[in-house]
């Protein structure tokens, strides 16, 4: 039997090592804390949330983060699409007070898109599923780096209404 080549045996550690990592960070988004008594989870990106104005960014920050990280194993073009919707939904029904927060603890986008990510390394390794192409991956940063700019713009708008308004 031969033996593969050092750098191959380097390069799946580091996805493995990488792959760890986004599953922590899923689970610590989504599944944290368990509710004594109910057996069920919530995770920090619904407890950061609760936080006025910042708090549904920092999640949607985070949450983009995994939804980039994943990107480095070539998903197609359509499992980015849903990851993206996953992250959009939450971000978009947890800009609603105390309900948006509910949902944001119930719906586990982080997890579903980590799912996502399994399923298809899971099909890749069996000879499925197909990359996408640069252009849906240049496509996708510019949409993210909007977002990102747009909730820059928003933040420093705040900052500045609230300098105004307490006379800093």
């Amino acid at each position: 039997m031969p033996v593969p080549p050092i750098a191959a045996l380097k390069t799946v550690d580091i996805e493995d090592e990488r792959l760890r990592r986004l599953n922590a960070l899923g689970q610590f988004l989504d599944n944290a804390i368990r509710i004594p008594g109910v057996g069920y989870r919530v995770g920090y990106d619904a407890v950061i949330g609760l936080i006025p104005g910042v708090g549904d960014l920092i999640g949607f920050g985070l949450s983009m983060y995994i939804v980039l990280a994943a990107t480095r194993y070539r998903l197609p073009a359509s499992t980015l699409l849903r990851m993206m919707l996953n992250v959009g939904l939450e971000a978009l029904i947890g800009m609603i007070p105390l309900l948006g927060d509910l949902f944001d603890a119930a719906y586990k986008a982080n997890v579903r898109n980590l799912d996502l990510l399994r399923s298809h390394l899971a099909a890749r390794s069996q000879g499925g599923a197909r990359p996408s192409d640069a252009r849906f991956y240049a496509g996708l940063l510019i949409v993210v780096g909007g977002f990102v700019a747009l909730a820059g713009l928003l933040l420093f708008s705040l900052v500045r209404a609230a300098q105004g308004l307490f006379g800093s």
